[in-house]
């Protein structure tokens, strides 16, 4: 029989999946990583979770969920890379939809009920209307972004299907503690990596294009209740706000005490110009919404890496 309140969390040694795992343990879940370690660290896991060091498309991790038989499962691990998805969309589709659907056959054959997916802003594409709704077309210009959008439709007929219900989270711009300069959303982490390696900066672009980004914190939360609700549907995790590249750069600026202007190279091919989500779906359905905002995230996020990187 299933232990009660017990989950499984891929990619769950990775920035967002660690403070994920840290938010369902300070709830009282009984907490598993599944994690091969490729980009995740084994000093993030919560001591009261449990590791398990292997690879979503394996045997090992179908017959973990087999032997756990979990009150759900949280689907974080993924190819995070936008860019090199596209020069690597096999890759990509390896990891994000192959290994996507050997999740989903395991919680099938071990009659897992609820499985919480992390999806992105990228199945959007570029959207005429900002803030994007759940109910806007998706239109993804990446292979990333295909691949986050094709699990989704694997999700929605697992539901009829097999009876396996989900909870699709489309993740804007996370940033915070944790994060590295790998992924999609990476531009906060770069920045401070090379301020405070004494590099210099360069902003793709003008720098006036837009992000929404959110802090990891405020994600967890939004993570952790879709699994304690047994949540269904889709939802932006976001705060609906546009955040521009220099206006980041500024706020990171400030927060490291450093005086560096920033130089501009050419804007990457295929980058959205604006992009921003509304959270408003997430908050009628369960209260949530982003209690950080971006000045305060970058202070925390800044204060960590003063701390644990130097």
């Amino acid at each position: 029989m299933p232990k009660k309140k017990t989950v499984i969390v891929t990619g769950g040694a990775g920035f967002i999946g660690s403070h994920v795992v840290d938010e369902l343990v300070a709830r009282g879940w009984q907490v598993h990583v599944a994690d091969d370690l490729s980009t995740g660290f084994r000093s993030h896991v919560n001591r009261k979770a449990k590791l398990y060091i292997l690879d979503i498309r394996s045997d090992r991790f179908r017959n973990l969920v087999l032997r756990m038989r979990p009150t759900a499962v949280v689907h974080l691990a993924a190819h995070i890379d936008l860019r090199s998805s596209v020069a690597m969309p096999k890759h990509d589709a390896d990891i994000n939809i192959i290994g996507g659907l050997n999740v989903l056959e395991a919680c099938r054959n071990a009659e897992v009920k609820h499985l919480v997916f992390a999806s992105s802003a990228a199945v959007y594409g570029r959207t005429a209307k900002l803030p994007a709704k759940e109910t806007s077309p998706t239109g993804p210009n990446s292979p990333y972004g295909i691949s986050k959008a094709t699990f989704e439709e694997y999700l929605r007929f697992a539901q009829d299907a097999y009876g396996v219900d989900s909870a699709v989270l489309r993740f804007a711009n996370v940033y915070g503690p944790r994060q590295t300069v790998q992924g999609e959303a990476g531009v906060v982490a770069t920045f401070l990596s090379r301020l405070m390696s004494g590099k210099s900066v360069t902003v793709n672009g003008d720098g006036r294009q837009t992000r929404d980004f959110i802090y990891v914190g405020d994600v967890a939360r939004m993570v952790a209740t879709a699994v304690s609700r047994s949540l269904s549907g889709v939802f932006n995790v976001s705060t609906g706000k546009e955040t521009s590249v220099n206006g980041l750069y500024k706020e990171i600026c400030e927060a490291a005490k450093f005086h560096k202007e920033a130089a501009h190279g050419p804007a990457k091919a295929g980058d959205e110009r604006r992009v921003s989500l509304s959270p408003v779906k997430a908050l009628r359905a369960t209260g949530w919404k982003a209690k950080v905002d971006v000045k305060t995230g970058i202070r925390k996020t800044y204060e960590w890496w003063r701390e644990e990187i130097g």
